[in-house]
C-alpha cells in the first residue's frame, strides 16, 4: 500500500480569463474535472485549493476537461462546470484542454512506449481476472498473464505497461514521503483499454507535460494513482510535477461526494457561504469581517493568506443542514 514514513462551446468560452500582471512560468497549476455532472462541495474544495496555490505563487491556473470515458460523461456537463467556476470567481488562464480531442497525442505516446518495449498487448477479460488478488483500493493486482505473450487462441484487447518490482517514491506537500511498489500493489496497468479508449493514467501524464504543469493540487482519492503517472513520465521522458493531495469531503456514510453518491450540485445562490465552507475545510477560515462577502473578496483574501501547510490530511463530512446553510465537519 502507499506508505508515508512518519466541446466546441468549451472552446468558445476559453479565452485567457485572468490577468494578475504576474508572469510566473515557474508555477503552472491546473484543475481537471470529469464532466460526469456539475461541481459539488467536494470538487469545489479541490478547485479552490489548486486555484489558491497557483495564485498565491503568482502563477497560472489552467482547466482541463477529463472526458476520456465518453460513456460516463453527461451532455452539457462541461459547460455547466465552466459556468460554475466563473460564478464562484475561479477564473482560469488560457484555453480549456479537452481530452476527447487529443487521441492523436495519446496514440503517439503509446507508439513511443511500444517502440521501447515498455508495453505489451493483453487479452485478459474482467471475468478471467475475477480471482486475481486485489489491493486495498479494491483494484485487481494484475498477475502477469500476458506479460510473456498473448496465450494461443486469445485476441489481444488492451495494452499494459510493464512495471518494475521497486518502489516509486515522491514527496507530497500535504502527506509527506509516499512510496508504492507498483509490481506488488498494482501490477502491469492498462494504458489503452479493450474498448479502444486510452486510459486515464496515460492521458494525464501526456497532458500535464503538454500544458507545462509544474504543480498539481488535487483530491486525495488520486494519491494512489500518482506512482503510475510518475512511472509513465519516466518512461516517456516527461517532467514530474510537484504534488499535493487535499483531503476529501464525504457524505455521512464516509463515501466521497460524487454523482454516484448523489452529491448535490453547488447552489446558484449562497456562493460566498459555499466558498467560506470550502476555505474552512482547507484550514483557512475567513475572518468574521468577511461574513457575507462575495467570492471575489473571499478569494482575494485567501490568495494573500494561503499556506498549504494548514491543509489537514483528515477528510470532512458534508452536512446539508438546510436550504440556507451547509456545514463541514472534520471526520473524527
Amino acid at each position: 500500500m502507499l506508505r508515508r514514513p512518519a466541446s466546441s462551446r468549451i472552446r468558445d468560452r476559453t479565452p485567457a480569463r485572468h490577468n494578475s500582471g504576474v508572469n510566473s512560468p515557474s508555477y503552472i497549476g491546473r484543475f481537471a474535472p470529469s464532466p460526469t455532472g456539475p461541481l459539488h462541495q467536494g470538487s469545489l474544495a479541490a478547485a479552490v485549493a489548486s486555484y489558491l496555490d497557483a495564485r498565491a505563487a503568482g502563477g497560472q491556473w489552467r482547466v482541463r476537461m477529463e472526458d476520456l470515458d465518453r460513456p460516463r460523461c453527461e451532455p452539457g456537463a462541461a459547460d455547466i462546470i465552466l459556468q460554475q467556476l466563473d460564478d464562484y470567481g475561479l477564473h482560469w488562464d488560457g484555453d480549456v484542454l479537452v481530452q476527447s480531442q487529443r487521441d492523436g497525442a495519446y496514440a503517439a505516446a503509446l507508439n513511443t512506449l511500444q517502440a521501447r518495449g515498455a508495453v505489451y498487448p493483453c487479452a485478459c477479460t474482467r471475468s478471467q481476472l475475477a480471482d486475481a488478488p486485489r489491493n486495498h483500493e479494491g483494484e485487481i493486482i494484475y498477475p502477469g498473464t500476458c506479460r510473456k505473450g498473448v496465450p494461443d487462441g486469445l485476441l489481444a484487447r488492451a495494452w499494459r505497461v510493464r512495471v518494475p518490482d521497486v518502489s516509486t517514491r515522491f514527496l507530497d506537500r500535504i502527506h509527506g514521503d509516499v512510496q508504492q511498489n507498483l509490481a506488488r500493489e498494482v501490477g502491469d496497468f492498462v494504458v489503452k483499454r479493450a474498448d479502444g479508449l486510452f486510459a486515464y493514467q496515460l492521458a494525464v501524464a501526456v497532458d500535464d507535460a503538454f500544458q507545462g504543469i509544474t504543480h498539481i493540487v488535487r483530491g486525495a482519492d488520486l494519491l494512489w494513482n500518482t506512482p503510475r503517472q510518475i512511472h509513465l513520465q519516466m518512461l516517456l521522458g516527461l517532467p514530474t510535477p510537484t504534488y499535493a493531495h487535499v483531503p476529501l469531503i464525504t457524505n455521512a456514510a464516509g463515501q466521497k461526494l460524487s454523482k454516484q453518491t448523489r452529491a448535490p450540485a453547488l447552489p446558484a445562490h449562497r456562493r460566498g457561504a459555499e466558498l467560506t465552507q470550502a476555505l474552512a475545510f482547507l484550514g483557512h477560515p475567513p475572518p468574521a469581517k468577511l461574513a457575507g462577502a462575495e467570492p471575489a473578496e473571499l478569494l482575494a483574501w485567501a490568495s494573500a493568506h494561503w499556506k498549504i501547510e494548514r491543509v489537514s490530511t483528515r477528510p470532512a463530512v458534508a452536512r446539508f443542514a438546510s436550504a440556507t446553510e451547509n456545514a463541514l465537519t472534520p471526520d473524527p
